[in-house]
């Protein structure tokens, strides 16, 4: 594909050639935000010390960003739509950019949940626009290319952040400690934005949608609604409030869903649900939905695991995090071949690979205990990262590709939304299985053997997928 630079926005269904710098900028944006979701677990230690954070403040530190990250996809997403995705993408980036710095130079526990906050609204402005991007900007085999190192970002975010982050702390940069964590995103972010506008094309829907005032407002009280209670329940045993948030979401969702339907033909509703219609869309998000629901719950257990019930600092679990890496470096960078042989029984084979992982580290746990060798789940470590390679992008390309180009925003906002939520939902869920019992061996054993569960399950639903999309 040649790599010549857009002269015009996009608009239609077929795209022009993209500038090289594209990938280079999107996916740097991309690995700064799946590493500031999981960086922070590191640095809570340190912030409690230094600032002198309560539990409740500790909490927010982590939750602000998921829950304004949730609650503002699918609106970030049509924004990206109307006013041109490179636009939003740069505001997005600018802003979690100095969000950034707002957190690294914090004075208060308060003033640090505020600017966690803005991150999460900032990367919520970003994550539509580089999914949509990458589906209008690139097409065919580049286009598998591109998702193909989307999902290698987000996985280095995801499996490295504990160990970037140890180090970070480790090295006590300037005598900066926790703050390096954020800091370090200044001189990243402001290099990716001077090269937005020269690398990246604008694009956006042709027709311009509305805003949807009465959809923006649904789904934002609803997503509030729903993770919030996913997100602190647990931690306060699942009081009242809890469970009416819950059912006042499942209601705002119903009607959200009823405005959507009935925009379709006299306004623009914010999710078009044509989309919807679209076997590779619709079945797409339900295999996105067991993957993400066991993925997030897994780091959490792993780390809990690992410093809670075999007594690691950060570094050193963050150490034992790199086993996942390995394999995931493996088969991420091959995935679309991989897909394009096998299609849609590559994503199949990635849930079954992740199965036998998930059972090599339960057998590893039980016979090491509390006392053998962490490097016994080494093996269990590197089979999970192989079978995460196999998924994470082909499944993305998968809900994306039989997509509209002027739809983009909108089932970008919708894909990354499900993920965010099924994040949360899976915390929640395993959390109550990994907390239910005393014993650390038995607790990090059940939760796995829950986790292979939903792998099998993802396995089952891959089967609904189109044989050779994506």
């Amino acid at each position: 594909m040649s790599t010549a630079l857009r002269t015009r926005p996009v608009t239609g269904d077929n795209p022009a050639p993209s500038p090289r710098g594209l990938l280079p900028v999107v996916l740097t944006a991309t690995f700064m935000t799946a590493l500031d979701a999981f960086v922070v677990n590191v640095a809570i230690p340190s912030v409690q010390a230094d600032l002198g954070a309560g539990p409740a403040a500790v909490q927010w530190v982590v939750a602000g960003f998921g829950l304004a990250l949730a609650a503002g996809l699918v609106t970030a997403g049509r924004l990206g739509d109307r006013y041109g995705r490179r636009r939003v993408f740069a505001l997005g980036l600018a802003l979690f950019t100095l969000a950034s710095a707002g957190c690294g130079l914090a004075p208060t526990a308060s003033a640090l949940v505020g600017a966690r906050v803005v991150q999460g609204l900032a990367a919520a402005l970003m994550g539509p626009q580089v999914l949509a991007i990458l589906r209008t900007a690139f097409s065919g085999a580049a286009q598998a290319r591109a998702f193909a190192r989307y999902g290698l970002t987000m996985g280095l975010g995801a499996v490295f952040g504990q160990l970037i982050g140890g180090a970070l702390i480790r090295a006590d940069l300037f005598g900066l400690d926790w703050r390096s964590c954020f800091l370090i995103n200044l001189p990243v972010g402001l290099t990716a934005l001077a090269l937005v506008r020269r690398c990246l094309p604008e694009s956006r829907s042709p027709h311009r949608p509305g805003l949807d005032p009465v959809g923006v407002l649904l789904i934002t009280v609803a997503l509030t609604a729903l993770v919030l209670p996913l997100i602190q329940g647990r931690e306060e045993g699942w009081p009242r409030w809890t469970w009416l948030c819950l059912g006042g979401a499942a209601a705002l969702l119903a009607a959200f869903a009823a405005h959507q339907h009935r925009s379709r033909g006299t306004g623009s509703p914010l999710v078009d649900t044509r989309l919807f219609r679209t076997r590779s869309f619709g079945a797409g998000l339900l295999a996105q939905l067991a993957f993400w629901l066991g993925q997030a719950s897994f780091f959490l257990v792993l780390a809990l695991h690992l410093q809670l019930g075999r007594g690691l600092d950060a570094l050193g679990a963050g150490l034992v995090f790199t086993a996942i890496g390995v394999g995931y470096l493996l088969t991420s960078t091959t995935a679309h071949r991989f897909a394009a042989r096998l299609g849609r029984q590559a994503v199949a084979l990635g849930g079954l690979l992740m199965t036998a992982g998930l059972g090599l580290l339960g057998l590893a746990a039980y016979g090491g205990g509390t006392t053998g060798s962490v490097w016994w789940l080494a093996p269990g470590l590197f089979v999970d990262g192989l079978g995460m390679g196999l998924v994470i992008a082909p499944v993305t390309s998968v809900v994306l590709a039989g997509v509209e180009p002027r739809l983009a925003g909108s089932a970008a906002g919708v894909l990354a939304t499900v993920q965010q939520v099924a994040g949360a939902l899976g915390i929640a869920l395993i959390g109550i299985v990994y907390y239910g019992t005393g014993d650390p061996v038995a607790a990090f054993g059940r939760s796995v053997g829950a986790l292979a569960v939903l792998e099998l399950l993802l396995v089952g639903l891959v089967q609904l997928l189109p044989r050779r999309a994506g």
